[in-house]
């Protein structure tokens, strides 16, 4: 009776979990078609990023034209009060065959450039030549640093992002570049990398794009493969991948950032961990900060990316990070490490989007502020012994959160510029769905919790 018992219950859970595998299969394993698309023969979706870990002085452009490769090159000259001649800075090409078509990518590499220098630039292939573009490089001796952070963009096709984008940097016109926190694209088809570069328009050209891999990027399947093409694109991770891992860290000015690939598996992360230490700890730069997609301390489960934290969070708190941009989960938070005296300091983790999704998340008490139903970015800002970390909500062009991180030596504290604005929790439940009026109610409770009246 007992061995009847037994059979049966492992049935039962055998047809749970087939079940529950066909639930998430295509969650797993669909990847959206790729509609066939052709080329254009004059030099589009042009980009600006940094070149290597010298922020201040080098710089990638990348573009795509047609299907074959063909001579190419840069087209460059710097500003002055006399005439300066072009320079012609040769591009190397390649042909990238996705699933539906294939395209000519090509990289021109730019260094050695003169800080404090404004460039005009234009890109050539096979005598066809894209506008002309201009960029100005920062001084070392600066004492401010801007960059706006951006979570999840992965707009949808005609999205918003582009007039969203720009009105961040006309709120902040000091910005030097802008730091994706990966999914800039929805998924890996031309139709949503056409999307990304309407997101992209005239700030690309403009200023540095510096974006780590997230989840969207990558084709499903039972270990995820990223294509080439992301790598053409966001050329800088051609020199700087660590074995299979789209690794990159940039010194500029008195900050330096640490980019990861949290999606990579187990295997990969660990050779991640020992990259991250090596260069964390041969690092003097002020101001440290690690980007990565997949948050550290979920929003959305306490048991979500475990390993990622197994991976890097010690290391993070003992080589002295200054902040953790994060996205993936589809809202805002923020929280705060304390000591072990109870007292709030570094590392800040941030947790951000700037998408037209958004997901159910969890209250955790860690955190020190949430927002949901809305679009978020960060401006970071560091003059001297002060970062101040604002963040704005992109759809309501209103200021959401602040905090200032303040050093002291070796030891930093923390001043919470934004406790007393408002939180917003944004959510409208579809009808009949339980987890919708499951997520309701934790909204509800929050609310009561932290006083809450919106």
């Amino acid at each position: 009776m007992k061995r009847r018992i037994t059979i049966s219950t492992l049935i039962i859970l055998l047809i749970a979990l087939i079940i529950w595998c066909i639930s998430r299969w295509d969650v797993w394993f669909d990847n959206p078609e790729e509609a066939p698309y052709e080329v254009s023969a004059v030099p589009t979706r042009v980009l600006l990023t940094f070149g290597d870990e010298d922020g201040m002085t080098s710089r990638n452009i990348s573009w795509m034209c047609g299907s074959v490769v063909k001579p190419s090159y840069v087209e460059i000259k710097l500003l002055t009060d006399s005439v300066q001649a072009t320079q012609r800075i040769e591009a190397t090409g390649e042909v990238f065959v996705s699933r539906s078509g294939q395209a000519a990518y090509y990289v021109a590499k730019l260094r050695h450039l003169e800080e404090g220098g404004t460039y005009q630039y234009r890109v050539c292939t096979e005598g066809r030549t894209s506008d002309w573009h201009a960029f100005r490089l920062a001084k070392a001796d600066e004492q401010e640093t801007q960059f706006l952070f951006m979570g999840d963009i992965q707009d949808s096709i005609g999205g918003i992002a582009n007039e969203l984008l720009k009105r961040a940097i006309f709120r902040n016109p000091r910005t030097e570049f802008l730091v994706s926190g990966g999914d800039l694209t929805e998924r890996p088809t031309d139709a949503y990398w056409a999307e990304t570069f309407e997101t992209l328009d005239s700030v690309g050209q403009a200023m540095p794009i510096l974006t780590i891999t997230g989840n969207h990027d990558y084709l499903k399947g039972i270990v995820g493969k990223l294509e080439r093409r992301f790598s053409l694109i966001h050329s800088y991770f051609l020199d700087s991948m660590e074995g299979e891992n789209q690794v990159f860290t940039v010194n500029y000015k008195n900050v330096q950032l640490f980019c990861l690939d949290s999606n990579r598996e187990f295997f990969y992360l660990s050779t991640q961990r020992e990259w991250l230490e090596k260069r964390l700890k041969a690092s003097t730069a002020k101001w440290k900060i690690v980007v990565l997609h997949h948050p550290l301390y979920s929003i959305r489960g306490n048991m979500n990316n475990l390993i990622q934290r197994w991976m890097f969070d010690d290391l993070i708190r003992e080589y002295g990070v200054d902040l953790v941009l994060q996205g993936h989960e589809h809202a805002y938070a923020r929280m705060t490490w304390h000591d072990e005296d109870g007292t709030a300091t570094t590392p800040i983790y941030t947790v951000s989007h700037c998408s037209p999704k958004n997901y159910r998340i969890e209250f955790d008490e860690r955190f020190d502020k949430f927002g949901s139903g809305s679009r978020y970015y960060q401006t970071v800002k560091t003059h001297g012994d002060t970062l101040f970390l604002t963040t704005t909500d992109a759809i309501h062009e209103e200021k959401y959160d602040s905090l200032l991180i303040i050093k002291h030596g070796h030891l930093s504290s923390l001043r919470d510029a934004g406790r007393d604005i408002p939180e917003k929790i944004r959510f409208t439940p579809h009808l009949n769905n339980k987890k919708d009026k499951a997520f309701a109610e934790r909204i509800k409770e929050y609310k009561q919790r932290k006083h809450i009246d919106n």
